[in-house]
């Protein structure tokens, strides 16, 4: 990418956040100890349904291709993000750059729609329960896998292209502790209007389908637990897709914050907070969510504690 003056540029500077410089220590003893659980967490949910035959369902072989999802973006940004707390060199190479953001919106995006896979499968589960094991078969599901990961990938690379296509002259320093889009397209001294554009188009379109299928999914679901007559079957029915309710309304709650307010200047430090917490938080929380929270898994984990002890 050259600038004005003929120079190319081979580097940008992350400036991280506001207060870095001053509470630096404590920002890397909370974000090593937040990724150390998040390493843990999500190989330990990987292995945990690989081990445990029970596991062996579609509701969780999506979950382990979520926690596997989760390891990877988060693990596209968070090692950079400490080591920028240590040292006083905050450069990253543009090549290391282009692949950062390539690596973490690619695998988000498909973080969003194996989300929506979930959902289908609770549908499946709730309100076509004795058609449940021939709708969701392993050939469907790999099919929704494969699927994910085309639109992931795709999204991943059309928008990174767009990014480093562009001529960088006003600064080499990245207001953010990673490399996102909008804060790389405010160093640009191309137009702009066309990265803008297929940024909206491609990431509303994400969140628009996935969260439409979400929507749409639930709206089944409720309607099916609304007819079941019992109390203890609608609890019971209601128990089977919590855990899974709980994570979307997390994801897409601060995903949509991040798309709704992207783009204006005076909230920079608050689309940091919301970076961090769906970039580096939420990856730690999703394990704890389907283990603290999920029957199946808490009955595996005493199976293996039994086994171990």
């Amino acid at each position: 990418m050259e600038q004005e003056n003929g120079t190319q540029v081979i580097e940008f500077i992350l400036l991280g956040f506001a207060c870095q410089h001053k509470f630096w220590h404590i920002l890397f003893i909370a974000f090593l100890i937040i990724y150390v659980i998040t390493l843990v967490g999500n190989i330990g949910m990987i292995l945990l349904i690989r081990i445990d035959s029970c596991l062996h369902t579609p509701m969780y072989f999506f979950l382990q291709q979520l926690a596997f999802v989760d390891l990877c973006y988060t693990s596209a940004i968070t090692p950079k993000m400490l080591q920028n707390f240590v040292s006083t060199e905050k450069s990253i190479s543009f090549v290391g750059c282009l692949l950062q953001l390539l690596t973490y919106g690619s695998f988000i995006t498909i973080d969003a729609y194996i989300l929506a896979a979930m959902a289908v499968d609770r549908y499946v589960a709730i309100c076509n329960p004795l058609h449940y094991p021939i709708v969701m078969s392993r050939r469907f599901c790999i099919q929704l896998l494969v699927v994910s990961y085309f639109m992931g990938f795709l999204n991943g690379s059309v928008n990174t292209s767009f990014t480093f296509s562009l001529n960088f002259c006003k600064s080499k320093a990245i207001n953010h502790f990673f490399c996102d889009i909008p804060p790389i397209l405010a160093l640009s001294c191309s137009n702009i209007d066309i990265n803008n554009l297929v940024l909206t188009v491609f990431v509303g379109s994400h969140v628009m389908i996935t969260v439409l299928v979400v929507i749409f999914s639930y709206i089944f679901i409720l309607a099916a637990i609304l007819k079941i007559s019992s109390t203890a079957g609608r609890k019971k029915a209601f128990s089977t897709c919590a855990t899974h309710l709980t994570a979307v309304i997390i994801f897409f709650g601060t995903l949509c914050y991040m798309y709704l307010h992207h783009g204006t200047s005076e909230s920079q430090e608050q689309e940091k907070a919301a970076s961090v917490f769906y970039g580096i938080m939420i990856p730690t929380l999703n394990p704890l969510i389907y283990s603290l929270r999920n029957k199946d898994v808490k009955e595996a984990l005493k199976g293996i504690r039994k086994k171990c002890f």
